[in-house]
């Protein structure tokens, strides 16, 4: 290769990656639904994506450490292609239980196959200086703001003008050319060096990692937050459907429109707050002050929505008159999420690495990444499943968990600021 190692080469292989998860995630939840799952088999499809993570993130991150970050994350590209076309063929089945065990399965594959985030941040750290780690994280969390920008608009339009199985076949086809150009421009960012990490089983590593005590608070914080925010991704189609009855279905391409449309107004709120306020913020305020705002702006959003009830489908003109007070009120509140959640991964991943030894940013990172994933299991199987009960118990899940943000946001501006 005689590329250099490139910030902007990562960001775009993340970019395009985070398009493809972009496109999927929103149908999900409706597509399991219109299978007619119930609300803890929701959870468990969703949850099954981070339960791969969760065993494969370390992994990754350690095979990065001693092998280099780019063949990695070639791999990766090419098993988030092949899960993909695995969701497009779910996706067309007739028979109800069939697609939902193929979509279960798309999930697990694609989650098994997922360690791109954990060797980009690697490739993050190797090529920043420490100084610049947490604001060049906030690029990678823009990436994830636009990736749930173009991810969920694609996904409408070929939902609408294309059928069910459309999405799945265009976030294959953008992995796949992801990997090609991954393949032709992406440098090795891991100096010869640096290629010696410490040879730990993986529990081993997990006790290592844990027991350095600002490291181990700070992906407890991930894991709570991670947690908390499971709640509003994985629920969220179903509670606007609910609060606005909007009839949900795969099929039916308004309300689908509405929810992918959410999805892609909270991926622009907080690309805009990731791509040019991250680097400011962290001068000003620190990273331990910007963690706590972060998650408790979090919480309150999170305890705002379920409380929100209106009728129909979002209007953006509508709104934009003033004439829907109640979808103004929705909008308000996923502002306040989106920029709350927006501002805790970069500064949380940056003061990662700045305490994390050259040899071990990969298995450090995939630690922390896989308790985030662990997040992503329990959360959603407990919202969805809390959610689905009964009408009385759909606030619960998002009121527990703003709750959860909330205390992890004191917890970490009063234990990250002792000396």
């Amino acid at each position: 290769m005689n590329h250099k190692p490139s910030m902007l080469v990562v960001f775009l292989t993340v970019f395009i990656d985070l398009i493809g998860f972009g496109i999927v995630v929103p149908l999900v939840p409706m597509y399991s639904r219109h299978y007619g799952a119930s609300g803890w088999v929701i959870g468990g499809i969703i949850a099954s994506f981070s339960a791969m993570q969760f065993i494969f993130s370390p992994i990754w991150g350690k095979l990065s450490d001693r092998h280099g970050r780019r063949p990695i994350l070639l791999i990766s590209t090419a098993g988030a292609a092949l899960s993909y076309v695995l969701f497009a063929i779910a996706s067309g089945f007739a028979d109800h239980t069939v697609a939902l065990w193929a979509l279960l399965a798309s999930r697990v594959f694609a989650g098994a196959c997922g360690g791109n985030i954990t060797v980009a941040q690697a490739y993050v750290a190797d090529i920043s200086k420490p100084e610049e780690r947490s604001k060049k994280m906030g690029l990678i969390g823009m990436a994830f703001g636009l990736g749930f920008i173009f991810g969920p608009a694609i996904s409408g339009v070929m939902l609408k003008f294309f059928g069910p199985t459309a999405p799945g076949w265009a976030a294959a086809s953008l992995c796949a050319f992801n990997f090609v150009l991954a393949y032709f421009i992406l440098a090795e960012s891991l100096k010869p060096d640096s290629i010696q990490s410490a040879k730990r089983p993986r529990f081993t590593q997990w006790g290592h990692t844990l027991a350095q005590p600002k490291i181990g608070l700070l992906i407890l914080i991930f894991f709570l937050a991670t947690f908390a925010f499971s709640c509003f991704e994985s629920t969220l189609p179903l509670l606007v459907s609910d609060n606005f009855n909007l009839g949900l279905s795969k099929s039916e391409a308004a309300p689908a429109t509405t929810v992918v449309s959410l999805f892609v107004f909270c991926g622009l709120m907080a690309a805009l707050v990731q791509g040019g306020a991250i680097g400011k913020l962290v001068k000003m305020f620190g990273e331990p002050k910007l963690i706590c705002a972060s998650l408790v702006m979090t919480g309150v959003s999170l305890v705002l929505l379920p409380l929100i009830h209106g009728e129909g489908a979002l209007k953006w003109l509508s709104v934009l008159k003033l004439a829907d007070i109640q979808w103004l009120k929705m909008l308000g509140a996923l502002v306040l999420l989106s920029i709350g959640s927006s501002l805790s991964r970069a500064p949380v991943f940056g003061m990662l690495s700045n305490l994390t030894p050259a040899n071990e940013q990969g298995a450090t990172i995939g630690v922390a990444q896989s308790a985030g994933s662990l997040a992503r299991i329990v959360g959603p199987i407990f919202a969805a499943t809390l959610y689905g009960l009964n009408d009385s118990t759909r606030a619960l899940p998002y009121l527990f968990c703003g709750g959860i943000s909330i205390i992890a946001g004191l917890l970490a501006v009063q234990q990250l600021t002792k000396k």
